[in-house]
């Protein structure tokens, strides 16, 4: 896994207040400059390593549109992108159940493959969905994505490239949502200690 290195600051001040969605209180996590930072960090790796290779990008709905959005904006090489929707969540925690909501529609076969995700914390989804497109053989299948949380993963997904290992702990912002709102907040920002999980 390609964990890339950590984003050093400029000198500036951050404003972010913690914020109310539903009946949860959130805290601020990381800010809109840093997580702009670590996707440029990503694309320039992606640039690299796949330059000639013209790779298909197969982005998860709905949680990873922004970041996407934002990777995609920095490449400079010529590459594809498609959709797919799958779910696994209901409230603050992973139901555990793997739908297919939108189905890939694009042939993969013998293509370099790169899925984008938002957020890996079991790995059911991921792993159910990786082994889905294994059997489409792709020339190649890796995994870049924006959130790990290390200590939440159960299943051996191959991560080969990662902005952020955060702790098992729920977010918001940047995509992420809390029962569908909160996807449009710039920042990410984590439940606060205390609030309890459904």
């Amino acid at each position: 896994m390609i964990l890339l290195p950590p984003a050093i600051l400029p000198n500036k001040t951050y404003t972010m207040s913690v914020i109310k969605v539903f009946d949860k209180e959130f805290v601020p996590y990381l800010p809109e400059a840093l997580i702009l930072e670590k996707v440029k960090e990503l694309a320039a790796a992606l640039n690299n390593d796949y330059k000639g290779k013209k790779p298909l990008f197969i982005s998860v709905l709905n949680g990873s549109f922004m970041f996407s959005s934002d990777l995609f904006k920095e490449l400079n090489i010529e590459a594809e992108i498609c959709f797919i929707k799958l779910a696994s969540y209901k409230g603050t925690k992973s139901s555990g159940n793997v739908i297919t909501a939108i189905g890939l529609d694009t042939d993969i076969t013998d293509r370099h493959v790169v899925v984008l995700e938002d957020i890996i914390d079991t790995g059911k989804t991921m792993y159910e969905f990786l082994r889905q497109l294994s059997n489409q053989q792709p020339l190649s299948l890796k995994v870049a994505i924006l959130l790990h949380k290390p200590e939440a993963t159960r299943f051996p997904i191959p991560i080969d490239y990662c902005c952020f290992s955060i702790p098992n702990k729920f977010v918001l912002g940047y995509g992420l949502d809390y029962d569908g709102l909160g996807r449009n907040i710039r920042e990410i920002y984590q439940l606060k200690e205390g609030d309890i999980e459904h």
